[in-house]
């Protein structure tokens, strides 16, 4: 951005040189300055070249190359073990690495307007959007705004709720993990309320770092031309930024209905169990009774939902746990299904490199990840793996990412990337789809199928309560942070508006009175460390479409709730094809890949849950919905 202002000025200053010239043209005047050495060097520059540019997507390439890795392996160590030391490395990496686009950016604009071949023009695309996080064109703005990232990271990953009651215990403190379990199996209202208020408090002290943290960032997308830093995140979708925050609520309006309907009928089902006093008829559902931290999937209050009891068991958490599956296991489930698809097996390092349960000697984000750690097919996976069926729907999640890397890793670092974000999420859970009832009985992890036309409502039910309650959630995150950057949220009203959108897309209240000292988005791992959100929301989508793709590529012509893809290779082959693509291609044609659709479209989603929404609308017709 320097060198944009510094033309501006020689614009506006260049004709007072020419006035001065005319008032004194008979006197003697002073001759006008000379050109600086810069604008000398600029006037007699080569004109640049489609080879010029090739030669310069090469070379970023080569750097970005060594940057990422270094970056990756600093984060690495960080996040796996927690230190003063280790913060420090990794803040040091991310500011190199920062440091780097602002002048690479800079100097890809000298191609505008050149034909290029497709491969060296979206090469130059993406340079220009890469930064999640820009930092400024000052080295003491870039090493904050490191310093700011790494220590939120670092502060939600050692955060703890210490409660009085613990005092006199060996264990005193709760982390994540044990919070997590309380609200996911814990029916007692005020035990609920205490895990839920406890964690979100934990996240006060990021509140006095965001606001520095979002005026930094929006200072370097300015730098390198763009208006905000949310602005800059809708970038990466081959659209400008206002047409995919357009398209998005496109596909909000879409799934809308359903979304209303599930809440309506969780609702009425929370009443009968804590009460009308404790989840009034429509109003918002208290966010601390929906079986997890954020209220973001409803999966783990199945049994309080369930709408044939007895019917049959779809309890895979209770089997794991009686066949005592350890996390490699676990894993191990994950990669079988990948390998019959015709992937091939996960490589030795990374059975040895991963981290796969909570160490007991030192502090480490447990927040799932995968990784490429050096670029170059170095696959692991972070986890704090528990025997239950949410940690083994995420492993096949992370598998997914780290299957996608391994098929793109050789490409420009650049394209070593999904066709855009939310690709790389759908990936593992498309697969997920797959996880049918009759696949869990081979795996001996359900004692039998569930039968008729209640099992399917039962499995599709809980099917709905991680896929379709997800959906406003995975919206939200984003657009809070999209309006923060713009400005439209200041920063004296973060928690305010952050409740707001909640309660208008979720229909979700706050577990108790929360207040601006407060700080509740910082509560979700990617606030805290700075990833976007909405691909999730984009992911829910599209795995639906790409499983009905897939069953379509696989010969199957039934329902496709009722379609596994496990062990097709028609279908792993069209999978991998589109893969291979990383972003080399605009996510259309990647997707028109799997079955030729090239919009973004909820239709399959709807096909999928269409008997549940037709039994739920059958349950809730004496309800008063909405809130």
């Amino acid at each position: 951005m320097k060198n944009i202002r510094r033309l501006a000025l020689s614009l506006t200053v260049a004709p007072s040189f020419a006035l001065l010239a005319s008032a004194c043209e008979e006197k003697q005047c002073p001759p006008p300055p000379a050109p600086s050495a810069s604008a000398a060097s600029s006037a007699s520059a080569p004109t640049p070249t489609a080879d010029d540019a090739a030669k310069f997507v090469k070379k970023v390439d080569e750097e970005l190359k060594k940057l990422t890795v270094a970056n990756a392996r600093a984060q690495w160590a960080y996040q796996t073990n927690i230190t003063d030391d280790t913060e420090a490395i990794a803040a040091a990496a991310e500011e190199a690495n920062a440091a780097y686009y602002p002048k690479a950016i800079a100097e890809a604009k000298k191609f505008d307007g050149l034909i290029l071949p497709d491969e060296v023009k979206r090469q130059l695309h993406l340079l220009k959007i890469a930064p999640t996080i820009p930092a400024p064109d000052n080295d003491a703005e870039r090493a904050e705004l490191a310093q700011l990232e790494t220590q939120m990271t670092g502060m939600y990953g050692k955060a703890e709720y210490c409660p009085a009651r613990l005092a006199n215990e060996k264990k005193k403190c709760l982390n994540l993990g044990d919070l997590s379990n309380i609200l996911s199996k814990s029916r007692k209202y005020d035990e609920l309320l205490e895990a839920w208020t406890g964690w979100h408090d934990a996240a006060k002290p990021l509140r006095e770092k965001y606001p520095r943290y979002v005026e930094l960032a929006n200072k370097g997308a300015k730098g390198i031309g763009i208006e905000d830093t949310g602005a800059l995140w809708r970038s990466g979708y081959d659209m400008t930024p206002n047409d995919f925050a357009a398209d998005v609520e496109r596909l909000w309006s879409d799934v809308k209905p359903m979304y209303e309907e599930l809440h309506c009928y969780v609702r009425s089902k929370l009443r009968a169990s804590y009460g009308k006093d404790k989840v009034p008829e429509g109003a918002p559902i208290p966010a601390h009774l929906l079986g997890n931290m954020w209220a973001q999937e409803w999966s783990t209050i199945y049994d309080l939902v369930e709408p044939f009891k007895g019917e049959s068991s779809l309890d895979v958490t209770k089997t794991l746990k009686d066949k005592k599956y350890d996390a490699k296991k676990m894993v191990e489930i994950g990669e079988a299904f990948f390998k019959s698809l015709g992937f091939d097996p996960l490589p030795k390092t990374f059975w040895e490199r991963s981290q796969f349960t909570r160490p007991q000697d030192r502090q480490v984000v447990c927040h799932a990840s995968a990784w490429d750690v050096t670029s170059a097919g170095d696959l692991r996976i972070k986890m704090c793996i528990e025997p239950t069926e949410e940690d083994l729907v995420t492993i096949h999640h992370e598998l997914g990412h780290d299957y996608y890397y391994s098929r793109y890793f050789k490409m420009p670092v650049l394209f070593q990337q999904g066709a855009n974000g939310g690709f790389h999420e759908a990936i593992g859970d498309t697969l997920a789809l797959s996880v049918t009832p009759q696949y869990l009985k081979n795996l001996g992890l359900i004692a039998e199928v569930p039968k008729g036309d209640h099992g399917r409502i039962n499995n599709m039910m809980k099917s709905a309560l991680d896929k379709i309650a997800f959906l406003p959630f995975g919206f939200v995150i984003d657009k809070c942070r999209w309006d923060v950057f713009s400005g439209k949220i200041p920063k004296e009203k973060y928690n305010e508006a952050w409740w707001a959108l909640r309660k208008q897309y979720q229909g979700i209240a706050p577990a108790n009175a929360r207040g601006e000292d407060q700080f509740d988005p910082g509560a979700k791992y990617h606030v805290a460390s700075s990833s976007t959100y909405v691909i999730y929301f984009l992911a829910r989508i599209y795995q639906f479409q790409f499983h009905r793709a897939l069953c379509k590529a696989a010969g199957y012509t039934g329902p496709i709730d009722g379609c596994s893809i496990y062990g097709n290779k028609a279908a792993g082959e069209k999978l991998i094809a589109m893969l291979s693509l990383g972003a080399s291609k605009p996510w259309p044609e990647a997707m028109a890949m799997l079955g030729g659709e090239s919009k973004a479209d909820a239709s399959a989603m709807l096909e999928y849950y269409a008997p549940l929404r037709a039994w739920i609308k059958e349950k809730i017709k004496s309800e008063k919905c909405g809130w």
